[in-house]
């Protein structure tokens, strides 16, 4: 399991500190001076909202650093995900290609080419780096990285491009740094307030041609993919569960069918189940057995994707474009469903796709099921390397793509077509010329260079213009995390920092151990021929993980995680 992102499965974890004492998560990421956007939208950018911010008016000037696009900047970039790339080419992105134009930037991207495991192995072994690497902010090459020195820390960066300090509370920047206290990590992301984009999505024109039926509970669901395969055949997929190597779906599946269940359990960040005050094993949770025998039921019937473990993610675009998919469901599913929505809608405006709420086992509480988790630090993280030239400058890129203009430009194009200038709380003006369709297409091309999202910033942005139209003429994905996906995910900071081992001891050997295990028995309890042999499965996976030191590890992230949660006032 790589990263439960949009859509995005964690992997390892480095070690990080707590350096202070966290606020309650309702004060979220705004430092507590903040009282509105508009004390927090200073950018060092030309075109940035000119209101100040609190440090702006402090009686020691801020210092002053490099204006970003004033003289060409060129660096070399490296995603270390085996399922993503940076664009080969910077104009093949609406963004890149607005920095490489505007902004004097060069951008040399390092491809993967699904190895990127492999690849990252190679290139610290030779020293020879990339300049900027993105990735899973878990990820054991973070602490080795560090640990070899080969990381470029950014404290002196924040005062002289300050809109990470702007937006993020320091209480949460300081949990990122490392044992030596400093920072080296840029966070992808951060928010104030649930960002979960997990969910159910439905076939708007399959649902009404079978009668709209009730679709609440996992039984609901059963006899609706009954439906699909009767009418359909193998014309349609009744249940597109994405990438299921990373959970995904059937991840989905599994927090319906307990009360509080963490989508996250089935990541290598928690691998365990909440039981009272304690982490336990997630093989020996019966609702887990419960939710693997239900898709093993699908996978056996042929409700359910036959190539779920196998598939890279453009394949399952491909099958939301064309319409052959009945309920798409996943980690990070409104950016595709939109990109699908709006091609349907193109030749059908009666086409397209909806969100429903999470499903539940009959008689669960469905206000006690969240189909995922948010994190005030986000998802991933970008770090520089000292093979970089110059460091600072690439931090100036960074900030300027968290900053209010760089976000804006990310989500709505450049200044002049959908928004032009920004309101007295730092937000866009939208344009009568704001182009719904153009915005889905923008936002879905961006996802793959979206390294140092500002949620704190651009979702209040979006709904500004989405909350003054009727809801059939929203932005798809605004409309669908509004109403849908962001009610349903809780926050799960407390199981996010601190809880995994140095990856290159004892402990951090188990849990690389237990992850590798755990992906491989999601495929075969998965594709079990019975309920018997589901229970087989994982009960052989529980003896084997426990011959691996799991207890252990089990017993020290819920060390870690206690201590989280006095931190956090929990």
């Amino acid at each position: 399991m790589k990263n439960f992102k949009k859509p995005l499965l964690l992997a390892v974890s480095v070690v990080l500190i707590l350096a202070t004492v966290l606020a309650g998560c309702s004060n979220g990421g705004k430092n507590d001076s903040s009282a509105s956007p508009s004390s927090n939208a200073a950018s060092t950018a030309e075109s940035s909202p000119s209101a100040s911010s609190p440090s702006a008016s402090s009686e020691t000037p801020a210092p002053q650093g490099w204006v970003f696009g004033s003289e060409p900047l060129e660096f070399s970039a490296f995603t270390n995900y085996d399922w993503q790339d940076f664009p080969a080419k910077m104009e093949d992105n609406p963004f890149w290609k607005y920095l490489k134009e505007n902004k004097k930037v060069k951008i040399t991207p390092i491809l993967g080419k699904g190895n990127a495991a492999q690849l990252m192995t190679t290139m610290m072994a030779s020293g020879d780096l990339p300049d900027l690497i993105y990735g899973n902010r878990f990820s054991p090459d973070v602490s080795r990285l560090y640990e070899a020195g080969k990381l470029v820390a950014l404290d002196d960066y924040l005062d002289k491009y300050p809109n990470l300090k702007k937006f993020l509370d320091n209480k949460f920047i300081d949990m990122l740094r490392m044992p030596d206290g400093k920072l080296y990590q840029f966070p992808n992301w951060y928010t104030d307030h649930s960002t979960n984009t997990a969910g159910y999505v439905v076939n708007k024109k399959i649902y009404e041609e079978l009668g709209s039926p009730k679709l609440e509970t996992m039984d609901d669901l059963y006899a609706y993919l009954v439906q699909v395969k009767e009418k359909y055949g193998k014309e349609v997929i009744p249940f597109e569960p994405d990438r299921t190597v990373d959970a995904q779906g059937i991840g989905l599946l599994y927090t319906g069918f307990k009360e509080g269940a963490l989508y996250q359990s089935l990541g290598s960040q928690i691998m365990g189940t909440v039981t009272g005050d304690k982490l336990t094993s997630i093989f020996a949770d019966p609702a887990f057995h419960e939710s693997q025998k239900f898709v093993s039921k699908l996978y056996r019937e042929k409700l359910i994707s036959q190539d779920m473990f196998t598939q890279d993610r453009g394949k399952v675009l491909e099958k939301l474009i064309a319409g052959r998919v009945a309920v798409y469901a996943g980690s990070g599913v409104t950016t595709y469903a939109s990109q699908g929505h709006y091609e349907l809608i193109k030749s059908d405006p009666n086409a397209g796709y909806f969100m429903i709420k999470p499903l539940v086992k009959a008689g669960l509480d469905s206000s006690k099921v969240f189909t995922g988790g948010y994190d005030a630090l986000g998802w991933n993280v970008t770090v520089i390397t000292t093979s970089a030239e110059d460091p600072e400058k690439i931090f100036a890129f960074l900030d300027y793509n968290t900053s209010p203009e760089g976000m804006a430009i990310q989500f709505f194009g450049p200044e002049g077509g959908n928004w032009n200038g920004f309101d007295e709380n730092g937000y866009p003006n939208f344009t009568d010329t704001y182009n719904v369709k153009e915005v889905a297409d923008i936002q879905t091309k961006n996802d793959f260079v979206n390294i140092a999202g500002n949620s704190i910033y651009i979702d209040p942005a979006k709904n500004k213009l989405e909350d003054s139209k009727p809801a059939d003429q929203q932005n798809w994905q605004a409309r669908w995390q509004k109403e849908i996906t962001w009610p349903s995910g809780n926050d799960i900071t407390e199981f996010r920092t601190n809880l995994n081992p140095p990856a290159d001891g004892a402990l951090g050997d188990t849990l690389q151990s237990v992850s590798d295990l755990l992906e491989q028995i999601l495929s075969e309890s998965a594709t079990a021929k019975s309920d018997e042999e589901v229970d087989k499965i994982l009960n052989n996976a529980d003896t084997a993980a426990m011959k691996l030191g799991y207890q252990a590890l089990l017993d020290w992230r819920t060390e870690k995680w206690q201590e989280n949660r006095k931190i956090l006032g929990k």
